[in-house]
């Protein structure tokens, strides 16, 4: 009997984060990051950010499958202002090593 394994999830995710034109930060996940802020730019991305644009982009983590990129953006979405982009690049490192 033979068993058919799944193949291995692509690591095409990445984690982000922009700074919105009232100083309040943003997080999102998308495979083409530079698209996806353009996107935001244009008032068309999340609700969050089609008031407070133009945006800026501070962090990006490495590329990640897309569940680890839901679950970091869901727990760096708990954190206050000053602790988002840094738990990112924690991540980050942790992830390169």
């Amino acid at each position: 009997m033979k068993f058919i394994s799944k193949p291995k999830p692509k690591k095409e995710w990445k984690v982000y984060l922009v700074e919105c034109s009232d100083g309040t930060y943003y997080c999102g996940i998308a495979k083409d990051v530079a698209k996806r802020v353009h996107t935001h730019n244009q008032g068309k991305g999340a609700k969050y950010t089609m008031g407070r644009t133009p945006v800026m982009l501070l962090v990006v983590s490495p590329y990640l499958i897309e569940s680890e990129a839901k679950a970091l953006e869901s727990i760096v979405k708990t954190y206050p202002k000053h602790k988002k982009a840094s738990h990112i690049v924690r991540q980050w490192r942790y992830q390169t090593k």
